[in-house]
């Protein structure tokens, strides 16, 4: 993806729908599909908005760089 990619996403919270850089999401890739999300900051009402993400979504947001980690996983 081009540098300056950005996404169009939605908060659970206020509704806005806002467009976002890269940067402004974070990468969680867990264990399972149910524990693979990503996250940011509404910028309209600063809520913590997390989303389930698939496999579409987990590629489009790698390849335009935004920062990932893995989560390690559950142990019971």
């Amino acid at each position: 993806m081009a540098e300056g990619t950005r996404f169009k996403v939605y908060c659970s919270d206020c509704r806005a729908k806002v467009e976002l850089a890269a940067d402004g999401f974070r990468l969680a890739l867990g264990a399972t599909r149910e524990r693979t999300f990503y996250s940011f900051t509404c910028p309209e009402c600063g809520a913590s908005v997390r989303k389930p993400a698939g496999e579409n979504i987990v590629a489009a947001l790698t390849r335009a760089g935004v920062s990932t980690m893995r989560l390690l996983p559950v142990e019971g």
